[in-house]
């Protein structure tokens, strides 16, 4: 858990897992190292290793989408076209922290936390 909410590797949790911090520029958004600067654990486990995370990404579009309908029509009580032009602009407006947990959340399915990752990285160096 402490890997996703602080965007670090999974592996050692001290590393960076993305190369910038949050942003809405297209091209910075998702851009990953390849290894953890920390200790040097490979992000791209196989090729299209993140392909998967599309899944993780659908998953948490439906979420959202039913959450800010449930909210847009039970508590603000509007019609239901506008109730689905608010979950358009909150799905864009979301797009950027929508791609980025579901790649941290796919990695961290298959990637655990060990304590041991940064010590031998560090004894590798020195």
């Amino acid at each position: 858990m402490f890997s996703i909410t602080r965007n670090k590797c999974p592996k050692c949790h001290e590393g960076d897992f993305f190369k910038y911090g949050f942003t809405y520029v297209p091209g910075k958004v998702s851009e990953l190292h390849e290894h953890c600067p920390k200790c040097d654990f490979k992000y791209m486990i196989e090729p299209s290793f993140f392909y998967g995370a599309m899944y993780v990404g659908y998953a948490i579009t439906v979420a959202m989408c039913v959450i800010t309908f449930l909210l847009t029509v039970i508590l603000v009580d509007i019609s239901l076209l506008e109730s689905f032009a608010v979950i358009f602009v909150v799905l864009v407006f979301m797009m950027p922290l929508n791609l980025r947990l579901s790649r941290i959340l796919w990695i961290n399915m298959f990637v655990s936390y060990d304590k041991k990752a940064l010590k031998e990285a560090t004894n590798k160096t020195s």
